[in-house]
């Protein structure tokens, strides 16, 4: 049998920092049913809300494995500037 959770339950199984009311405000982002008027997650959809906002670092003290940059290069030597504004108006 599939497990139909509250907002209050999913809030409890996801990571900490989601809330209650964050799960409120993003309903229309999250992965839900609903019967009637009445909205509920599963399992599945636990895991699909946790896959679609998780991030991991790539870079920095809590990466678990840090981004290398080629020997002899600047770490930020492949970013370009953007095009300018003046040329997106014509």
């Amino acid at each position: 049998m599939t497990r139909r959770l509250t907002y209050a339950e999913a809030a409890a199984e996801l990571p900490d920092g989601v809330t209650e009311s964050w799960l409120r405000r993003h309903i229309k982002k999250l992965p839900h049913s609903k019967l009637g008027r009445v909205v509920y997650f599963t399992d599945t959809d636990i895991e699909r809300i946790d896959a679609l906002f998780h991030h991991e670092p790539t870079a920095g003290p809590l990466a678990a494995v840090p981004a290398a940059a080629p020997a002899g290069q600047h770490p930020l030597s492949h970013l370009v500037p953007l095009p300018s504004r003046r040329s997106m108006r014509a």
